[in-house]
């Protein structure tokens, strides 16, 4: 297997073409004339031809070397390219962004995040990763995605988990709701209540089947959608209960278009963070959209 050629040999052999003189190639390179000539030597034994002649105080390239030259400069070139392009990145306000998050977080809290950060980082490209749970370990397993905005994946020691809030999943009733005039959730009868809850392959679905398994409470009739807007839109019409948690719903809480009530005595709380492969050093950018994740989300657990 052939050696790679070195960089520094190639950037000497097409100084001392350039200029046609080992002395004003060295001053150009900062390099004694001694130690462009034995980058030559090198070269050329690594090659296995002559690429410089020496004619009186010239030096002059032949037909291997006026060839190699071609090849050289575009190689010095693209190293170059590669080098600002990497300058470019570190500028501020330049680079790339890939977030996964589930559908719930692209509505309510990306939306808010990503418009204060293209402020700092306008040039930044950003990318967006819908998905569940699970989809979102895979993409970050898979350097797909380098930050991910979901529930704390317990269990999961090969990824850093960054706290923003914790939320409580609770029962959400329209104002008719025979709940709502009772001022209480009649627990006898839950058994009967349609409950409105989110997508069946979600971990938050697992989190309320493990919560009523435990708390022996049925799970009988129920409703599975894949948006959070649409629960709260079945829930207004009175077609049951829906299990959310009250940031989702902070508006129709505050007019009183929704009423909430605790799913039990044992509150079934969620935490929600920023997570990332454990052992990456986060790029400023990073930092920046993590720091602006807690800023929008310090009051969600309220």
């Amino acid at each position: 297997m052939r050696t790679v050629l070195d960089s520094r040999q190639l950037l000497a052999f097409s100084t001392v073409a350039r200029r046609g003189s080992f002395t004003l190639a060295a001053k150009d390179l900062y390099l004694t004339q001694s130690a462009v000539s034995h980058a030559m030597k090198a070269l050329e034994e690594e090659l296995g031809c002559r690429l410089l002649d020496r004619v009186g105080k010239r030096v002059l390239v032949t037909q291997a070397g006026e060839q190699f030259l071609r090849h050289s400069e575009k190689i010095l070139r693209e190293m170059e390219l590669a080098r600002t392009g990497l300058d470019t990145l570190t500028n501020w306000g330049h680079g790339r962004l890939r977030v996964g998050a589930s559908t719930t977080a692209c509505q309510y809290i990306l939306p808010t995040v990503l418009r204060e950060f293209k402020q700092s980082f306008p040039k930044c490209v950003i990318k967006i990763a819908p998905g569940d749970h699970g989809d979102q370990l895979e993409l970050l397993r898979s350097n797909q995605i380098d930050l991910a905005i979901m529930l704390e994946p317990v269990g999961h020691t090969e990824f850093t988990f960054v706290p923003l809030f914790e939320d409580e999943l609770r029962f959400l009733v329209a104002p008719l709701h025979p709940w709502a005039q009772a001022g209480r959730v009649d627990r006898e009868a839950l058994a009967e209540e349609t409950l409105i809850m989110y997508n069946k392959t979600s971990y938050t679905f697992r989190l309320v089947s493990e919560y009523f398994r435990d708390e022996k409470m049925a799970l009988v009739n129920f409703i599975e959608l894949g948006s959070m807007e649409a629960i709260k839109e079945l829930v207004k019409i009175g077609l049951g209960a829906g299990v959310i948690s009250p940031w989702i719903a902070r508006a129709e809480l505050q007019s009183g278009a929704l009423v909430s009530f605790a799913l039990g005595k044992r509150k079934l709380k969620r935490n929600w963070g920023v997570v990332h492969l454990r052992g990456r050093r986060l790029p400023l950018g990073e930092e920046t959209f993590v720091g602006l994740c807690r800023t929008v989300t310090e009051r969600f657990g309220e």
